[in-house]
């Protein structure tokens, strides 16, 4: 039997097809961007933060495809907790931001494996004290910012006691504080206003 020629029904089949840059032409496709994190680290930044609400769940979906990505930047998409499910498996992941997400507990869940992560973002998100109990077994985890979400003190307390070493942002301590008047301008008399 003959082997066919090049150019001819029934030779070689193609090589097949990089999944990783398909994935980031997806992603630049629906403007995100992927880029190394530094010159000699082959980790990954994949941000869609200038898209905004454009990005849906879909538009993240090949993250999943990709390799060694630490940063990743979600906030103020309109990604949701199904969406979330496409970063589980990102094993090597050290910063997500999902600030201004419609996230909830239920996307939460789908951090669990994360244990890299060190720095997470849910300001302005659904998320409760019922989401902050699943990210205990993040050890890595340095910095949780859970301000305008539903996070309650008891909920920032509990957390604090699995993850002592994890800075909790809540935004309660940097509520604005009535300024007190100033000592060293006495008040105006209502006799210096007429004059005026």
């Amino acid at each position: 039997m003959q082997t066919p020629k090049q150019g001819q029904k029934g030779g070689s089949a193609p090589a097949a097809a990089d999944p990783e840059a398909e994935a980031i032409a997806a992603i630049e496709k629906s403007g995100g961007s992927v880029r190394p994190i530094a010159q000699n680290d082959d980790r990954k930044e994949v941000s869609f933060y200038l898209q905004g609400a454009a990005i849906k769940d879909a538009d993240i979906a090949p993250v999943a495809q990709l390799k060694k990505v630490a940063y990743l930047h979600l906030g103020k998409t309109s990604v949701t907790d199904a969406g979330l499910s496409a970063i589980k498996g990102l094993t090597d992941l050290e910063q997500l931001h999902l600030e201004g997400t419609k996230i909830t507990d239920k996307g939460l869940a789908n951090l669990k494996d994360l244990k890299k992560l060190t720095y997470l973002n849910v300001y302005n998100t659904g998320v409760t004290d019922a989401g902050l109990a699943q990210l205990s077994g993040l050890t890595a985890l340095k910095s949780l910012y859970v301000w305008q979400s539903k996070v309650t003190p008891e909920g920032v307390k509990k957390l604090k006691a699995s993850l002592p070493n994890c800075q909790i942002v809540n935004g309660w301590d940097l509520e604005a504080k009535p300024a007190a008047a100033p000592a060293d301008k006495p008040a105006e008399k209502p006799a210096d206003k007429a004059k005026q």
